[in-house]
């Protein structure tokens, strides 16, 4: 390997690494999303497509994918690179060691211990690996509208909440 495609694998590692959430847009996919993930034995993994679990539309095996990861202090973009993605069996070795970190990292699991055998029934999981060096940064901000989601916290404020907080603000 050349010292660029050395460095360039570093730089990939370290920064993913350190990312909680990385953008990541599958083939045919209409836009990024922002994923989970962890960094396993030299490639990323995910978990999702269950209930649940966040949505990874686009990701097949034996596909491609762009990830963008950002800074995890100032949340700006940091590198970018080219994956292909592997879907890991049920069951299988590498599947376990990856379901191993993946449990470590899921934040709020409704199910807790029993996490695995819900991910072996109802989920994906996969992994991508780089396939070489950094792609360079746009110049262009990229920044998009959000993605249509069920969730969401807009909502009318109750007609007494501002009487409320000003009898609070009196004493």
């Amino acid at each position: 390997m050349t010292s660029e495609l050395l460095l360039d694998r570093a730089l990939i590692e370290e920064a993913t690494k350190k990312s909680g959430l990385v953008w990541v847009r599958g083939a045919g996919a209409p836009a990024a999303r922002a994923l989970w993930h962890v960094w396993h034995e030299g490639a990323m993994c995910l978990v999702g497509d269950g209930p649940g679990e966040q949505p990874l539309p686009g990701l097949a095996d034996g596909g491609a994918a762009e990830v963008t990861v950002r800074s995890k202090d100032k949340g700006g973009r940091l590198v970018g690179w080219t994956a292909a993605v592997s879907e890991l069996a049920p069951g299988t070795p590498e599947w376990e060691a990856a379901v191993a970190e993946l449990k470590g990292k899921r934040l709020n699991a409704p199910d807790g211990e029993a996490m695995p055998e819900r991910w072996a029934r109802e989920c994906r999981v996969l992994r991508l690996t780089p396939t070489g060096t950094t792609a360079s940064l746009p110049d262009a901000s990229l920044a998009a509208p959000p993605l249509p989601s069920p969730a969401t916290t807009r909502q009318p404020i109750p007609a007494g909440l501002p009487r409320l907080l000003a009898r609070r603000r009196g004493r």
